[in-house]
């Protein structure tokens, strides 16, 4: 009996043996091939680095404000007896807004007039009477001064009810009106704004150090969120003289034509104020870069001799120092040279020294000046 139970360990622990052996040897196959394996090639796009030549701008946020604008308001006391105008609509230069009440200057003017016709019948009598030496030459100066005075007391009417018709002292865009017939006015209560919108001023402010590179007439570009699918262009055409102590900052003023009327007072946009020099730069597509918090890379595709001698692609990653940005691209100022190969799409899948295949079908446009039909 006991001998057969140590037979049979016997016979467990060398079938043990036997199968730790094999596993082993299999183990090692598998860790000799893995360190000869190659991984399959990734496919990427790739783009050829170049240099360009970009235009130099200043950034700066500005507000819009009409050329001529105002809110017209009320002259001189009294109620509204009719309104002329259309919230909204466009008017003309002398157009009727606002009648007032003139009732009372009506009937005032009528005895004014009067008074001017018997000043006037006075003097041709004391003229008469002075050439007859009837009269004396102080009797007529008073009554030429007496004529005078009830003309001026005529005009004092006419100019009242002149007032009491409120015109567009220009041509241009009606508000909302904030009167109503019957409503009495104050001096000085607002009717209705009037805004001259064919072209806009932009006001923006630019640093101190600013004021060596600009002047009147340089292009000025503006894009604002309100009209999202357009670049409005204009020109510098006022820079103030005085920098402000306290951000020590220049106002500067542009104007840009509004023919569609799409800008309106109160609106805000990003200003690029273009200058006259243009920088060289080496750039590449913004695909082509993997951001990341210890520096930002690229990858550059190479061409690689294996030992067998076949030669094959790689991506090299190169940490790199980036600069400003224009449309799709953005300035390499280190890191990557003239005419290097860099992967613009597939580059979140790829280590250094990965093979890579070349498939530039699915490379995307890049452009300096995009205009994404979905922007």
């Amino acid at each position: 009996m006991i001998k057969n139970v140590a037979f049979t360990l016997l016979a467990l622990f060398a079938l043990v043996g036997l199968l730790g052996g094999i596993k082993a040897i299999q183990i090692r196959d598998l860790i000799s091939a893995a360190s000869t394996m190659t991984p399959p090639p990734a496919t990427v796009a790739t783009h050829k680095v170049e240099k360009q030549t970009w235009e130099v701008v200043i950034d700066a946020v500005a507000s819009l404000e009409a050329v001529q604008g105002v809110v017209i308001s009320a002259d001189i006391p009294g109620r509204i007896t009719d309104v002329f105008f259309t919230p909204g609509s466009r008017v003309e230069k002398g157009a009727p807004l606002i009648q007032q009440d003139i009732t009372s200057e009506t009937a005032q003017l009528r005895a004014a007039e009067a008074n001017v016709e018997l000043a006037r019948l006075n003097v041709e009598r004391v003229r008469e009477l002075y050439t007859k030496r009837a009269s004396s030459k102080a009797d007529l100066d008073t009554a030429e001064a007496r004529i005078k005075e009830a003309q001026a007391q005529a005009d004092t009417i006419r100019t009242s009810i002149a007032k009491k018709t409120i015109k567009a002292p220009f041509s241009g865009q009606l508000g909302i009106r904030l009167v109503n017939v019957g409503q009495d006015l104050a001096s000085g209560t607002p009717i209705v704004s009037l805004q001259a919108v064919d072209a806009m001023f932009l006001n923006f402010s630019l640093p101190q150090q600013s004021l060596a590179s600009i002047e009147p007439g340089l292009p000025v570009r503006m894009k604002t969120d309100a009209v999202p699918d357009r670049d409005f262009t204009g020109i510098i055409t006022a820079i103030d003289p005085e920098v402000d102590p306290a951000t020590r900052n220049v106002r500067v003023q542009a104007t840009v034509e509004n023919p569609d009327k799409k800008l309106l007072p109160g609106m805000f946009g990003s200003v690029k104020v273009v200058l006259p020099t243009q920088e060289p730069v080496i750039a590449v597509p913004i695909t082509a870069v993997a951001y990341a918090t210890y520096g930002d890379s690229v990858f550059v595709v190479e061409e690689e001799t294996k030992e067998s001698g076949e030669k094959h692609l790689v991506a090299r990653q190169q940490f790199v120092q980036l600069g400003r940005t224009m449309g799709d691209f953005v300035a390499i100022t280190k890191g990557v040279e003239d005419d290097q190969t860099v992967v613009v799409s597939g580059v979140f899948k790829l280590q250094n020294g990965a093979p890579v295949a070349v498939n530039n079908e699915i490379k995307p446009s890049f452009s300096v000046t995009p205009t994404p039909k979905d922007s």
